[in-house]
Protein backbone atom coordinates (compact mmCIF):
# COMPACT_ATOMS: atom_id res chain seq x y z
CA UNK A 1 0.00 0.00 0.00
CA UNK A 2 1.18 3.51 -0.89
CA UNK A 3 2.42 5.27 2.22
CA UNK A 4 -0.18 8.52 1.69
CA UNK A 5 -2.55 5.51 1.84
CA UNK A 6 -1.78 4.49 4.26
CA UNK A 7 -1.19 7.66 6.46
CA UNK A 8 -4.68 8.50 4.74
CA UNK A 9 -6.17 5.45 6.15
CA UNK A 10 -4.92 5.63 9.74
CA UNK A 11 -5.84 9.59 9.61
CA UNK A 12 -9.33 8.29 9.11
CA UNK A 13 -9.15 5.71 11.69
CA UNK A 14 -7.87 8.37 13.87
CA UNK A 15 -10.58 10.70 13.43
CA UNK A 16 -13.54 8.23 13.62
CA UNK A 17 -12.00 6.85 16.45
CA UNK A 18 -11.36 10.52 18.14
CA UNK A 19 -15.01 11.30 17.29
CA UNK A 20 -16.60 7.89 18.71
CA UNK A 21 -14.50 9.13 22.29
CA UNK A 22 -15.67 12.27 21.99
CA UNK A 23 -19.69 11.18 20.97
CA UNK A 24 -19.01 8.34 24.36
CA UNK A 25 -17.76 11.16 26.24
CA UNK A 26 -20.95 13.45 25.78
CA UNK A 27 -22.89 10.85 26.43
CA UNK A 28 -21.05 9.66 29.57
CA UNK A 29 -21.37 13.54 30.72
CA UNK A 30 -24.59 13.36 29.83
CA UNK A 31 -23.83 16.75 27.64
CA UNK A 32 -27.02 16.90 26.35
CA UNK A 33 -29.17 15.49 28.71
CA UNK A 34 -29.00 18.50 31.17
CA UNK A 35 -31.92 18.62 34.03
CA UNK A 36 -33.08 14.75 32.81
CA UNK A 37 -32.88 11.47 34.24
CA UNK A 38 -34.09 9.92 37.37
CA UNK A 39 -31.98 12.57 39.81
CA UNK A 40 -34.32 15.67 38.51
CA UNK A 41 -37.20 13.67 38.46
CA UNK A 42 -39.30 15.11 41.74
CA UNK A 43 -38.85 18.50 40.43
CA UNK A 44 -41.54 17.13 37.78
CA UNK A 45 -43.21 14.75 39.95
CA UNK A 46 -43.86 17.31 42.72
CA UNK A 47 -47.04 18.17 41.06
CA UNK A 48 -48.56 15.12 40.56
CA UNK A 49 -47.91 14.12 44.45
CA UNK A 50 -51.10 14.15 47.04
CA UNK A 51 -51.47 13.33 50.80
CA UNK A 52 -48.81 13.28 53.01
CA UNK A 53 -46.17 12.29 50.24
CA UNK A 54 -46.89 15.52 49.09
CA UNK A 55 -45.74 17.28 51.68
CA UNK A 56 -42.29 15.34 51.50
CA UNK A 57 -41.68 16.18 47.65
CA UNK A 58 -42.12 19.74 48.70
CA UNK A 59 -40.03 19.73 51.10
CA UNK A 60 -36.89 18.10 49.28
CA UNK A 61 -37.09 21.00 47.29
CA UNK A 62 -36.00 23.69 49.31
CA UNK A 63 -32.69 25.85 49.27
CA UNK A 64 -29.72 23.35 50.59
CA UNK A 65 -26.61 23.90 51.62
CA UNK A 66 -24.17 22.25 48.35
CA UNK A 67 -27.46 20.33 47.71
CA UNK A 68 -26.24 18.37 50.76
CA UNK A 69 -29.73 17.33 51.35
CA UNK A 70 -29.38 16.91 55.61
CA UNK A 71 -33.18 15.60 56.00
CA UNK A 72 -35.70 12.93 57.20
CA UNK A 73 -38.87 12.49 57.92
CA UNK A 74 -39.95 10.62 59.88
CA UNK A 75 -44.18 10.54 58.42
CA UNK A 76 -47.41 9.38 60.36
CA UNK A 77 -50.99 9.72 60.01
CA UNK A 78 -51.24 13.04 61.88
CA UNK A 79 -47.80 14.38 61.89
CA UNK A 80 -44.30 14.58 60.56
CA UNK A 81 -41.00 15.03 62.29
CA UNK A 82 -38.24 16.30 60.45
CA UNK A 83 -34.61 14.89 61.56
CA UNK A 84 -31.58 15.72 60.59
CA UNK A 85 -29.12 13.35 58.83
CA UNK A 86 -25.32 13.44 60.39
CA UNK A 87 -24.27 11.76 57.62
CA UNK A 88 -24.76 15.01 55.04
CA UNK A 89 -23.05 17.32 57.59
CA UNK A 90 -20.88 19.76 55.80
CA UNK A 91 -17.60 19.08 57.53
CA UNK A 92 -15.35 21.79 57.94
CA UNK A 93 -16.87 24.24 55.33
CA UNK A 94 -20.04 24.35 57.94
CA UNK A 95 -18.43 23.82 60.83
CA UNK A 96 -20.72 24.88 63.79
CA UNK A 97 -23.29 23.42 61.61
CA UNK A 98 -25.17 26.68 61.30
CA UNK A 99 -26.00 25.93 57.13
CA UNK A 100 -27.17 22.54 58.18
CA UNK A 101 -29.72 23.57 60.47
CA UNK A 102 -31.18 26.68 58.01
CA UNK A 103 -31.01 24.17 55.19
CA UNK A 104 -33.98 22.25 57.60
CA UNK A 105 -35.87 25.37 58.28
CA UNK A 106 -35.58 25.70 53.94
CA UNK A 107 -37.24 22.05 54.23
CA UNK A 108 -39.57 22.68 57.23
CA UNK A 109 -41.07 25.47 55.46
CA UNK A 110 -41.70 23.85 51.77
CA UNK A 111 -43.78 21.21 54.43
CA UNK A 112 -45.42 23.75 55.58
CA UNK A 113 -46.45 25.62 52.84
CA UNK A 114 -47.72 22.11 50.99
CA UNK A 115 -49.31 21.42 54.10
CA UNK A 116 -51.33 24.26 53.67
CA UNK A 117 -51.90 23.50 49.90
CA UNK A 118 -53.14 19.84 50.85
CA UNK A 119 -55.86 20.79 53.40
CA UNK A 120 -53.73 20.88 56.47
CA UNK A 121 -53.41 23.55 59.29
CA UNK A 122 -49.54 22.56 60.22
CA UNK A 123 -48.38 23.35 63.82
CA UNK A 124 -44.72 23.78 64.16
CA UNK A 125 -43.23 22.97 67.62
CA UNK A 126 -39.53 23.38 67.13
CA UNK A 127 -36.96 21.48 69.13
CA UNK A 128 -39.73 18.59 70.79
CA UNK A 129 -37.31 17.00 72.68
CA UNK A 130 -33.69 19.04 73.29
CA UNK A 131 -32.40 15.44 74.40
CA UNK A 132 -32.37 14.59 70.38
CA UNK A 133 -30.59 17.75 69.00
CA UNK A 134 -31.43 15.87 65.45
CA UNK A 135 -35.54 15.98 66.10
CA UNK A 136 -35.70 19.56 64.33
CA UNK A 137 -39.16 19.88 64.33
CA UNK A 138 -42.71 18.37 64.67
CA UNK A 139 -45.33 19.52 62.11
CA UNK A 140 -48.34 18.23 63.38
CA UNK A 141 -51.47 17.68 61.04
CA UNK A 142 -55.10 19.34 61.50
CA UNK A 143 -57.72 19.14 58.71
CA UNK A 144 -58.03 23.06 56.95
CA UNK A 145 -60.06 24.18 54.09
CA UNK A 146 -56.67 24.11 51.34
CA UNK A 147 -54.49 27.27 50.45
CA UNK A 148 -52.52 27.16 47.64
CA UNK A 149 -50.62 30.11 48.23
CA UNK A 150 -48.35 31.99 45.52
CA UNK A 151 -45.53 30.85 47.09
CA UNK A 152 -46.37 27.22 47.37
CA UNK A 153 -47.02 27.65 43.71
CA UNK A 154 -43.43 28.89 43.36
CA UNK A 155 -41.91 25.50 44.79
CA UNK A 156 -40.74 23.62 41.60
CA UNK A 157 -39.68 27.29 39.52
CA UNK A 158 -37.19 28.06 42.33
CA UNK A 159 -33.82 27.47 41.73
CA UNK A 160 -30.36 28.83 42.52
CA UNK A 161 -29.36 30.85 39.97
CA UNK A 162 -25.58 31.20 40.08
CA UNK A 163 -25.04 33.32 36.36
CA UNK A 164 -24.20 36.73 35.62
CA UNK A 165 -27.08 39.58 36.65
CA UNK A 166 -28.44 42.41 34.15
CA UNK A 167 -27.55 46.01 35.09
CA UNK A 168 -31.31 46.63 35.72
CA UNK A 169 -31.97 48.21 38.84
CA UNK A 170 -33.95 46.43 41.39
CA UNK A 171 -36.92 49.07 43.33
CA UNK A 172 -35.75 49.05 46.48
CA UNK A 173 -39.96 49.45 47.24
CA UNK A 174 -39.88 45.73 45.70
CA UNK A 175 -36.93 44.43 47.61
CA UNK A 176 -38.88 45.59 50.74
CA UNK A 177 -42.17 44.09 49.74
CA UNK A 178 -40.11 40.67 49.33
CA UNK A 179 -38.66 41.21 52.33
CA UNK A 180 -42.09 41.46 54.30
CA UNK A 181 -43.72 38.46 52.58
CA UNK A 182 -40.53 36.57 53.85
CA UNK A 183 -40.15 37.61 57.43
CA UNK A 184 -40.99 35.44 60.45
CA UNK A 185 -41.11 35.27 64.18
CA UNK A 186 -38.53 38.17 64.60
CA UNK A 187 -36.33 37.41 61.94
CA UNK A 188 -35.15 40.50 59.66
CA UNK A 189 -33.77 40.82 56.19
CA UNK A 190 -31.76 43.53 55.71
CA UNK A 191 -30.86 44.87 52.11
CA UNK A 192 -27.31 46.11 51.23
CA UNK A 193 -27.20 48.24 47.75
CA UNK A 194 -24.78 50.82 46.75
CA UNK A 195 -21.37 51.51 48.58
CA UNK A 196 -23.00 48.98 51.26
CA UNK A 197 -23.12 46.40 48.81
CA UNK A 198 -19.48 46.64 47.13
CA UNK A 199 -18.08 46.34 51.23
CA UNK A 200 -20.39 43.65 51.07
CA UNK A 201 -18.91 42.24 47.68
CA UNK A 202 -15.04 42.76 48.91
CA UNK A 203 -15.66 40.70 51.80
CA UNK A 204 -16.83 37.57 50.10
CA UNK A 205 -13.95 37.68 47.52
CA UNK A 206 -11.44 38.30 50.77
CA UNK A 207 -13.41 35.22 52.59
CA UNK A 208 -13.59 33.32 49.44
CA UNK A 209 -10.05 33.54 48.86
CA UNK A 210 -9.20 32.55 52.71
CA UNK A 211 -11.32 29.78 52.28
CA UNK A 212 -9.61 28.11 49.12
CA UNK A 213 -6.62 28.65 50.75
CA UNK A 214 -7.42 26.24 54.07
CA UNK A 215 -7.04 22.73 52.72
CA UNK A 216 -9.59 21.38 55.16
CA UNK A 217 -11.99 24.18 54.11
CA UNK A 218 -11.51 23.19 50.72
CA UNK A 219 -11.47 19.42 50.45
CA UNK A 220 -15.11 19.78 52.57
CA UNK A 221 -16.27 22.36 49.49
CA UNK A 222 -14.95 19.63 46.75
CA UNK A 223 -16.34 16.35 48.73
CA UNK A 224 -19.79 18.18 47.31
CA UNK A 225 -18.74 18.44 43.49
CA UNK A 226 -20.51 15.44 41.33
CA UNK A 227 -18.33 15.45 38.01
CA UNK A 228 -20.10 13.23 36.20
CA UNK A 229 -23.51 12.17 34.95
CA UNK A 230 -23.28 8.60 36.31
CA UNK A 231 -22.39 9.50 39.52
CA UNK A 232 -24.53 12.67 39.78
CA UNK A 233 -27.79 9.64 39.06
CA UNK A 234 -26.73 7.74 41.41
CA UNK A 235 -26.03 10.05 44.23
CA UNK A 236 -28.87 12.62 43.55
CA UNK A 237 -27.32 15.12 45.36
CA UNK A 238 -24.30 17.81 45.26
CA UNK A 239 -23.33 20.76 42.99
CA UNK A 240 -23.35 20.24 39.36
CA UNK A 241 -21.74 21.94 36.26
CA UNK A 242 -25.37 22.09 34.78
CA UNK A 243 -26.04 24.53 37.83
CA UNK A 244 -22.67 27.02 37.51
CA UNK A 245 -24.91 29.74 35.64
CA UNK A 246 -22.30 29.39 32.62
CA UNK A 247 -24.00 29.15 29.01
CA UNK A 248 -25.04 25.80 27.23
CA UNK A 249 -21.65 26.10 25.39
CA UNK A 250 -19.76 26.59 28.08
CA UNK A 251 -21.15 24.05 30.01
CA UNK A 252 -20.54 21.21 27.36
CA UNK A 253 -17.16 22.15 26.62
CA UNK A 254 -16.39 21.81 30.57
CA UNK A 255 -18.52 19.10 30.50
CA UNK A 256 -16.19 17.18 27.88
CA UNK A 257 -13.04 18.36 29.59
CA UNK A 258 -11.32 16.02 32.28
CA UNK A 259 -11.93 16.98 36.42
CA UNK A 260 -9.84 19.66 36.97
CA UNK A 261 -7.41 19.27 40.08
CA UNK A 262 -8.79 20.87 43.43
CA UNK A 263 -6.76 24.01 42.83
CA UNK A 264 -8.11 24.72 39.42
CA UNK A 265 -11.80 24.42 40.75
CA UNK A 266 -11.11 26.20 43.23
CA UNK A 267 -8.88 29.19 41.30
CA UNK A 268 -12.05 28.88 38.85
CA UNK A 269 -14.68 29.71 41.57
CA UNK A 270 -12.74 32.58 42.72
CA UNK A 271 -12.69 33.96 39.58
CA UNK A 272 -16.64 33.24 38.95
CA UNK A 273 -17.40 34.43 42.20
CA UNK A 274 -15.37 38.04 42.04
CA UNK A 275 -15.69 38.53 37.98
CA UNK A 276 -19.27 37.55 37.60
CA UNK A 277 -21.26 36.96 40.52
CA UNK A 278 -19.78 39.78 42.48
CA UNK A 279 -19.75 42.55 39.63
CA UNK A 280 -22.88 41.99 38.82
CA UNK A 281 -25.28 41.67 41.95
CA UNK A 282 -27.67 44.17 42.07
CA UNK A 283 -27.74 44.15 45.54
CA UNK A 284 -27.42 41.26 48.75
CA UNK A 285 -29.50 40.02 51.63
CA UNK A 286 -28.83 39.11 55.06
CA UNK A 287 -31.58 37.45 57.11
CA UNK A 288 -30.73 38.39 60.76
CA UNK A 289 -32.32 37.06 63.89
CA UNK A 290 -32.10 36.68 67.34
CA UNK A 291 -29.37 34.30 67.81
CA UNK A 292 -27.32 32.95 65.43
CA UNK A 293 -25.56 30.14 66.85
CA UNK A 294 -28.95 28.74 68.50
CA UNK A 295 -30.76 25.99 66.59
CA UNK A 296 -34.71 27.64 66.95
CA UNK A 297 -33.34 30.84 65.51
CA UNK A 298 -31.66 28.77 62.62
CA UNK A 299 -34.67 26.89 61.70
CA UNK A 300 -37.14 29.98 61.68
CA UNK A 301 -34.33 31.89 59.95
CA UNK A 302 -33.91 29.31 57.03
CA UNK A 303 -38.06 29.59 56.60
CA UNK A 304 -37.36 33.12 56.20
CA UNK A 305 -34.28 32.24 53.42
CA UNK A 306 -37.10 29.88 51.86
CA UNK A 307 -39.77 32.52 51.90
CA UNK A 308 -37.61 34.96 50.60
CA UNK A 309 -36.13 32.98 47.98
CA UNK A 310 -40.08 31.74 46.42
CA UNK A 311 -41.12 35.58 46.79
CA UNK A 312 -38.29 36.43 44.69
CA UNK A 313 -38.86 33.70 42.10
CA UNK A 314 -42.73 34.82 41.81
CA UNK A 315 -41.70 38.28 40.99
CA UNK A 316 -38.86 37.38 38.12
CA UNK A 317 -35.69 37.82 40.44
CA UNK A 318 -33.08 35.88 40.76
CA UNK A 319 -31.10 34.76 43.75
CA UNK A 320 -27.90 32.94 44.86
CA UNK A 321 -26.61 32.33 48.43
CA UNK A 322 -23.76 33.31 49.07
CA UNK A 323 -22.12 32.61 53.37
CA UNK A 324 -18.77 32.42 52.38
CA UNK A 325 -18.14 35.05 55.16
CA UNK A 326 -20.23 32.86 57.51
CA UNK A 327 -18.09 30.18 56.49
CA UNK A 328 -15.31 31.74 57.74
CA UNK A 329 -16.34 33.14 60.75
CA UNK A 330 -17.83 29.82 62.07
CA UNK A 331 -14.05 28.38 61.13
CA UNK A 332 -12.64 31.54 63.31
CA UNK A 333 -14.57 30.48 66.13
CA UNK A 334 -13.74 26.31 65.60
CA UNK A 335 -10.11 27.10 65.52
CA UNK A 336 -9.78 30.30 67.92
CA UNK A 337 -8.14 32.30 65.24
CA UNK A 338 -8.74 35.69 65.00
CA UNK A 339 -11.93 37.63 64.22
CA UNK A 340 -11.43 39.09 61.42
CA UNK A 341 -14.81 37.69 59.24
CA UNK A 342 -16.62 37.40 62.50
CA UNK A 343 -16.18 41.35 63.62
CA UNK A 344 -17.50 41.95 59.92
CA UNK A 345 -19.99 40.21 60.64
CA UNK A 346 -21.39 42.03 63.49
CA UNK A 347 -20.68 45.21 61.45
CA UNK A 348 -22.95 43.99 59.02
CA UNK A 349 -25.42 43.91 61.40
CA UNK A 350 -25.62 47.49 60.86
CA UNK A 351 -26.45 48.38 64.04
CA UNK A 352 -29.11 45.99 65.09
CA UNK A 353 -29.91 43.81 68.14
CA UNK A 354 -30.12 41.16 66.02
CA UNK A 355 -27.64 38.92 64.43
CA UNK A 356 -26.10 38.13 61.02
CA UNK A 357 -26.79 34.36 59.99
CA UNK A 358 -26.81 34.22 56.01
CA UNK A 359 -26.84 36.17 53.09
CA UNK A 360 -27.50 36.27 49.17
CA UNK A 361 -27.28 37.82 46.35
CA UNK A 362 -30.22 39.23 43.86
CA UNK A 363 -30.79 40.62 40.93
CA UNK A 364 -31.99 40.20 36.76
CA UNK A 365 -31.26 37.57 34.71
CA UNK A 366 -31.45 36.35 31.30
CA UNK A 367 -30.11 33.27 31.73
CA UNK A 368 -32.97 30.49 33.53
CA UNK A 369 -31.59 28.62 36.61
CA UNK A 370 -31.04 25.21 36.00
CA UNK A 371 -32.41 22.28 38.83
CA UNK A 372 -30.23 20.33 40.97
CA UNK A 373 -30.66 16.76 41.23
CA UNK A 374 -32.58 15.50 44.33
CA UNK A 375 -33.07 12.40 46.45
CA UNK A 376 -36.68 10.45 45.80
CA UNK A 377 -38.94 11.14 48.54
CA UNK A 378 -38.72 7.34 49.19
CA UNK A 379 -34.96 7.62 50.24
CA UNK A 380 -35.67 10.24 53.16
CA UNK A 381 -38.53 8.99 55.02
CA UNK A 382 -37.57 7.23 57.79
Amino acid sequence: MPRRAFLARVGGTGAALGAATLGYRAVDQGVLATGTGTAYAPWADFADRSGLEALVAGAILAANAHNSQPWSFDVQPDRIDVIADRSRLLGAIDPLTRESVVSLGCAIENLALTARAEGFAPQLTYQPDRSQPDWAARITLVAAPADRSDLYRMIPDRHTNRSGYTSTRIDPGLLEDIAGLGELDGVKVRWLMGSDADRYGELLVAATETLIADPEQSAASAEWFRHSWDEIQARRDGITLDAQGMSILRTAIAKMLPAGSRERNDNYWLMALRDTQVATAAAYGIVLVPDSAAAESRLIGGRTLQRIHLAATANGIALQHMNQITERADRELQLGLSPTFGDALEELSGGDALQPLVAFRVGYSNREARPSPRRAVGDVIV
